[in-house]
């Protein structure tokens, strides 16, 4: 089982996120940014899928800036969520995010959302966040997902809390400069690159990357900054999302793709 991460460690990442979201809003353009936001925001809370999304009222949809979801997912996020039972929920002004553990059962078994999406990737946890300017006008969400059940009481809740006026900030401007949707940032260079290879997480590159050095599980950790256990857990989903034998097999794969640490 992965170590769990410090108080300190989490709210250390969130200031991280918030420096991705300043460099978003005062960039050139503010979309690619938003993909560095997202794999900042896998320091907060590791995730398998994220994605950013604003909301264009003229065409009543949502359209994703920057994400990870599959095809189908990231479909239903931008065409059917906002006709989801569960939306009218998590879109209140006054709620701080909608935390699935945190979904009524019935609420659940009503959504399509939930049932033909998020289930049949094998989601357990996950937050979906609507983001509001301050004079409360809706520009978009936040929605993570993950496959490992959160612990209780997270950290991490109050975290992507105290991220939403920063992200909320980044999408408006985003919103604002238009251009394309940003490529999704990964270990490789994220300008060849629209969706994580293998369904691997923004973490996982990051280990996948490393393992190309031939380092070791402590050196490792020590230049992601998470704990040697922490490294192990990520390699061995790593090889079984890869469906690859060992370590060695899985820098080659690595090398193949292109693959290598960002520093």
């Amino acid at each position: 089982m992965a170590a769990e991460r410090s108080t300190a460690d989490i709210l250390d990442a969130a200031v991280h996120v918030r420096e991705a979201a300043r460099n978003a809003t005062s960039g050139a353009s503010g979309t690619t940014g938003l993909a560095t936001v997202l794999t900042a925001l896998s320091q907060v809370m590791e995730y398998d899928h994220a994605s950013l999304a604003r909301w264009d009222p003229l065409r009543r949809r949502h359209t994703t800036l920057a994400g990870t979801y599959p095809d189908d997912a990231t479909a239903y996020i931008e065409t059917r969520l906002h006709h989801d039972p569960v939306f009218p929920v998590l879109r209140s002004p006054a709620r701080g995010g909608l935390w699935l553990r945190d979904v009524p059962r019935p609420l659940l078994a009503a959504s399509p959302g939930f049932q033909n999406v998020l289930s049949p990737l094998g989601i357990k946890d996950g937050v979906a966040q609507c983001l509001f300017t301050a004079d409360g006008h809706y520009v978009g969400m936040l929605n993570i997902s993950t496959r490992r059940p959160r612990r209780t009481p997270d950290p991490a809740r109050a975290a992507i809390t105290l991220l939403t006026e920063a992200l909320t900030a980044a999408l408006t401007t985003a919103v604002a400069r238009g251009g394309p949707p940003p490529k999704v940032a990964t270990a490789a260079d994220p300008a060849t690159q629209t969706r994580p290879p293998g369904g691997l997480s923004p973490r996982e590159l990051q280990v996948l990357a490393e393992l190309t050095t031939g380092h070791t599980n402590k050196q490792i950790a020590e230049r992601l900054y998470i704990a040697p256990r922490t490294v192990a857990t990520h390699i061995e989903h790593i090889l079984a999302k890869l469906d690859l034998p060992n370590r060695a097999a899985a820098a080659a794969r690595a090398a193949a793709w292109g693959i290598k640490p960002s520093r």
